[in-house]
């Protein structure tokens, strides 16, 4: 019955859906800019009958939208920013700008905020059409992208009250595993020093740029001497200017730390600071170091994560022509990786090697990626980390392109509008609808995931960021179309 309601729910609007998730993708803008898409996605909340609250916890792109009233209360969250530079036009193979320089849906949350709009209408319509208690909120979350808005909002409170949290991202694969993330910080190093003619008078001159240039160098001098799991990457924002025979008297870089966990993260990053001061001492220059975001750690829950992939199992996969195949088999061409999942799978041996040998060349992994044995290691970061440290959290991943495609590539812009991706998105809907229904319906659950929850805490709590970081990404400005 739920399956059946789901599926009908979410597919007899499916024209709609596409329609939205493609007007995003067509009007992409990034972190804490994102007013058409917000705009679209409130207008469409509406639509369905959803309370819908705009310009939450401070962050004009910000949204929720609630229906129904009680216990227990399940969030899920929508994102719909786009990259800096990931401009691409959509449905071909090979690298091509709709505009050089410009934003793009790289990471493909045009289908990410449209997919969780499928879902929360169709636990909506659920609830009505069952007289069942229980509340259901669709949270519209800017600035994912370096801007860790969902930080923000939960430094203000946004999530309070909420009993459990889902989520998903479009990826290569479907897969539901309860995983973690890496904590990071992001700092801003702005170097000022004084100008001075670069040859007539040197002596009184203090470079900025040589300040940051030897603090460049003595983070890679660093890098020998941090946990394997820590990873510092950085990006010169301002170099001073372009004529060499001026003494650069400005410089500044932006640095994106990165460890397991807030805990381990802060010493990290008080090294970087270290580094950051002894060059400005070594060049007699001065150095600002701004705080700009953070995100926490994943708390991984297997409860929610098993309610994820039982109903990924149930929900049947979508099927795809010949000629949706043959454009995934050419798009997979050019990408020369392999899942690093399924290269895990490769070393595991046994049954999981027979799996990966199995699947490894189709052009599109339609499938269910068994849960493996040992963990993988992360790699990366997500501000959904801030919403796991406040209540239960899951997040699935379902297949919207290609094989072996990642995010932040042409690739996965350029396949932002494709029939997969669409397929994939409203498969993304019936999972977490069915999700959020039995969560719902079977409060036990929500009392067991919350129990764990509070198991993994082990008695930590929650560290916001500080009241002085506010939204937004120095530096980050790009061509907006």
């Amino acid at each position: 019955m739920k399956i059946a309601a789901v599926t009908e729910s979410i597919d007899r609007r499916a024209d709609w859906l596409f329609s939205l998730s493609d007007a995003i993708f067509d009007r992409p803008e990034t972190a804490f800019r994102e007013y058409f898409a917000a705009g679209l996605l409130c207008d469409a909340l509406r639509r369905e009958g959803f309370r819908v609250t705009e310009a939450i916890g401070g962050l004009p792109t910000a949204f929720c939208g609630r229906f129904g009233e009680g216990k227990p209360v399940i969030g899920i969250l929508g994102e719909y920013d786009a990259l800096p530079g990931m401009s691409q036009r959509a449905g071909i193979a090979h690298p091509e700008p709709v505009e050089a320089g410009a934003a793009g849906h790289g990471c493909g949350h045009n289908l990410l905020g449209v997919g969780s709009l499928a879902a929360v209408i169709a636990v909506k319509d659920y609830l009505e059409a069952n007289h069942l208690p229980g509340t259901v909120i669709y949270f519209g979350c800017p600035g994912e992208e370096g801007g860790a808005g969902k930080g923000f909002l939960a430094r203000a409170g946004v999530f309070d009250g909420v009993d459990c949290v889902l989520a998903w991202h479009p990826a290569s694969l479907n897969t539901a595993p309860p995983r973690t993330s890496l904590a990071n910080q992001q700092m801003l190093y702005e170097f000022r020093g004084i100008s001075a003619h670069a040859a007539a008078h040197p002596e009184r001159g203090r470079s900025a740029l040589d300040a940051l240039t030897l603090m460049n160098t003595g983070i890679q001098f660093l890098r020998e001497h941090i946990p394997a799991t820590a990873k510092i990457h950085y990006a010169v924002l301002d170099a001073g200017g372009t004529s060499p025979n001026v003494v650069q008297s400005s410089a500044s870089a932006m640095y994106l730390i990165r460890e397991t966990s807030q805990d381990t993260l802060e010493p990290l990053v008080q090294r970087v600071n270290q580094v950051a001061r002894g060059a400005a001492m070594m060049t007699e220059t001065d150095v600002t170091i701004t705080f700009v975001k953070s995100c926490a750690n994943l708390i991984p829950n297997r409860v929610l994560s098993d309610v994820l992939s039982r109903n990924l199992a149930q929900m049947p996969l979508p099927e795809y022509t010949a000629e949706e195949l043959a454009s995934a088999q050419a798009m997979k061409e050019t990408i020369p990786t392999v899942s690093p999942l399924f290269s895990m799978a490769k070393r595991l041996g046994g049954e999981y090697a027979r799996f990966a040998d199995e699947h490894v060349d189709e052009p599109i992994h339609n499938i269910l990626i068994p849960e493996l044995p040992i963990p993988m290691v992360p790699s990366t970061s997500t501000d959904v980390g801030d919403v796991s440290w406040l209540a239960p959290t899951a997040e699935v991943q379902v297949c919207t392109a290609c094989s072996n495609t990642v995010g932040h590539t042409w690739q996965r812009t350029a396949q932002g509008k494709s029939a997969p991706a669409h397929k994939g998105m409203l498969q993304a809907g019936k999972v977490l609808a069915g999700a959020a229904i039995d969560l719902l319906t079977d409060p036990q659950l929500a009392e067991d995931a919350r129990r764990e929850w509070q198991q993994q805490l082990h008695g930590r709590t929650y560290t916001p960021m500080p009241p002085e970081a506010a939204p937004g990404i120095p530096g980050s400005e790009s061509k907006e179309r």
